[in-house]
């Protein structure tokens, strides 16, 4: 699998691009460890629904921004991040500040579905934001890697997709989604980008009040500076939680 990696620059922001207009990734320069697309904040809902990660895995690297912001600010966390083309790796270290510390980024070049499917290693959080060039995602949208995932997590484990519904819907990830974790999943409504954010847990139920996800999400953004509160208004409206309780 290989495909041309673009670069483009626009009013401060640079792009990821894999030789289409399909933005695979961004970054204020000005502020490389912000998170600028919507649908990668709303990825990090996920902080608000059980305490810190401390194990992440992370399929698909883009141009590392989910990568920066948790390397950043969960500093007890590991990271695995798995990114199937070499190039992807290569521009993220030399165009978007992917930090170099095997420490706590352990990077491996590979297909994700593979490499869950081929180990035994339990993750708190997977964050799967893979697609080719052509915004497909492939395997990673199919009911045995999600039972896969399902698998793969802790007691308190979460998982969030990013579900591309521009052209086809994303339905039909939902029920595959659904059918892996036995109904214990939940999406977010769609992004002005046509990005909906799908999130579904593992082990120990999920049971939150709106009133305690506005808490969290305000501790969020006083220790990381990202702001998760219009995400929960446009939850709220959607009114997509009973009783304005989260539950998963």
């Amino acid at each position: 699998m290989s495909f041309p990696i673009d670069i483009s620059e626009e009013a401060g922001v640079r792009y990821l691009h894999f030789g289409s207009t399909w933005i695979q990734g961004a970054m204020r320069i000005a502020r490389p460890w912000n998170l600028e697309l919507e649908y990668t904040r709303e990825m990090m809902a996920a902080l608000l629904l059980r305490d810190a990660p401390r194990k992440v895995l992370l399929i698909g690297l883009g141009a590392a921004s989910l990568t920066k912001f948790l390397y950043r600010n969960l500093p007890l966390a590991h990271l695995t991040v798995v990114e199937i083309e070499p190039a992807v790796v290569a521009a993220a270290r030399q165009f978007f500040k992917l930090p170099e510390d095997p420490r706590r980024i352990n990077l491996v070049i590979g297909d994700g579905a593979e490499y869950l499917a081929n180990n035994e290693k339990e993750f708190d959080l997977i964050l799967v934001d893979g697609f080719d060039e052509n915004a497909r995602p492939g395997a990673l949208d199919t009911l045995p890697f999600y039972q896969t995932c399902q698998a793969r997590l802790s007691d308190d484990g979460i998982l969030a997709v990013n579900l591309l519904g521009r052209s086809r819907g994303f339905e039909n990830s939902l029920v595959r989604i659904c059918a892996a974790f036995a109904d214990r999943a939940l999406v977010f409504p769609s992004c002005e980008s046509g990005n909906a954010i799908a999130f579904a847990a593992a082990g120990h139920p999920v049971e939150i009040s709106f009133d305690d996800l506005k808490e969290n999400a305000l501790a969020l953004k006083e220790a990381t500076g990202l702001n998760l509160l219009p995400t929960l208004a446009r939850l709220a409206q959607a009114k997509t939680c009973l009783n304005d309780t989260l539950i998963l």
